[in-house]
């Protein structure tokens, strides 16, 4: 069995990721080491649920866990206080103390959502990430981000609160649908891109990254691990995003305003990500911050992957550009791009003059892009 344990390393909050496969059912014995309370809050939403919520449980009743359980509904169109509301009921209910642990099995709206909940409740009590798609095991579920949506924009309301423990079973992608599944490489391409040159070769070699069944287990385990190496590395440098963290952010600005503008339902998250991608590259192929052939490089690799590379008919462009205005990384009224330099690095912008951000947007518009 192939297993991998990277450190985040913080100064207060320091925890480790675990990469192993058929963790899941070894999930009390992880939880009994880190000297938790007895009463356990499972938190996560039908579908994961009934593919995984069984397992998880009896795991930790074995370990001697009290658990209770609570489920959110499916998507991102929930991710709301209201939802966080009904599970501080349930944690009432149930009697959770300072000393219980909130534990998220399910994707980055779940870990999202209960990482918030986790932070608020009692001021704060434990919570565990136990992600079950490929984006959370990435990006989501390490580095404290927690929240949830307010109408006018994504994850404005939140806080930075790290898990004691993140476990990543790798079998459990195998219940995951396609499109998420290719919506989660979107942020593994990200990392290849802003931070790690070898991870961008390895899935420039790679046949085909749309299909979870056309990986290799050694290209995931390689895909999985380095990402997570990456996100922690970049977390261990800046854990509340004074400065570096920010480039974790590329392709965000743009693909955040693409999804609030859909209603968060016509687009998976990853999705518009990868949108925000292209539009970032080619800001930064006009601005002269990095070649055109890398450009297409980063884009080859996002077609491989079955991902989006234009914006969704009946988005406008004036509307984006108006929704930038409300991106969480807007200082002093100027909105912040991160520009790819080279394959591996990346810097943060706020002097990206609007008519090139409009124009650019222009060429990603349906009728203007060549798919």
């Amino acid at each position: 069995m192939t297993q991998s344990v990277i450190p985040v390393n913080l100064p207060q909050n320091a925890y480790e990721i675990a990469l192993a496969s058929d963790s899941l059912d070894r999930l009390g014995a992880w939880l009994k080491s880190l000297n938790l309370g007895r009463k356990v809050m499972l938190v996560s939403n039908p579908t994961v649920f009934g593919y995984y919520g069984k397992r998880a449980i009896a795991s930790l009743e074995s370990a001697g866990f009290e658990v209770h359980q609570h489920l959110f509904n499916d998507g991102e169109a929930y991710k709301t206080l209201d939802s966080v509301a009904q599970l501080y009921d349930k944690a009432l209910a149930a009697g959770l103390e300072r000393n219980s642990t909130f534990v998220a099995l399910g994707g980055g709206v779940v870990g999202d959502m209960t990482g918030f909940a986790a932070a608020t409740w009692l001021r704060g009590i434990g919570f565990i990430q136990i992600p079950t798609t490929l984006l959370a095991m990435v990006d989501a579920s390490i580095g404290g981000k927690t929240g949830v949506n307010h109408p006018q924009g994504k994850n404005l309301i939140g806080a930075f609160y790290q898990p004691r423990l993140v476990l990543i079973d790798p079998a459990v992608l195998t219940t995951l649908p396609e499109r998420e599944f290719r919506a989660g490489i979107a942020e593994v391409i990200k990392y290849g891109v802003i931070w790690d040159a070898e991870l961008f070769s390895q899935l420039e070699a790679a046949k085909d990254l749309a299909n979870l069944g056309n990986l290799s287990g050694q290209l995931l385990h390689e895909i999985l691990m380095r990402s997570c190496q990456a996100k922690a590395e970049v977390v261990g440098q800046d854990e509340k995003e004074a400065g570096l963290r920010a480039i974790l952010n590329y392709g965000h600005t743009i693909g955040h305003a693409v999804e609030s503008l859909t209603g968060y339902t016509e687009l998976l998250h990853g999705e518009g990500v990868a949108i925000g991608m292209i539009a970032a590259s080619r800001l930064a192929v006009a601005l002269n911050l990095w070649s055109a052939e890398d450009d297409a490089r980063q884009t080859q690799i996002i077609e491989k992957a079955g991902l989006p590379t234009r914006i969704p008919e009946g988005v406008e462009i004036e509307a984006i550009i108006a929704k930038l205005q409300t991106d969480k990384k807007v200082k002093d009224g100027r909105v912040r791009f991160v520009l790819p330099t080279r394959i591996g690095n990346a810097t943060v912008s706020d002097r990206v003059p609007g008519d090139l951000i409009r124009d650019t947007l222009t060429q990603l518009k349906p009728s203007t892009v060549n798919c």
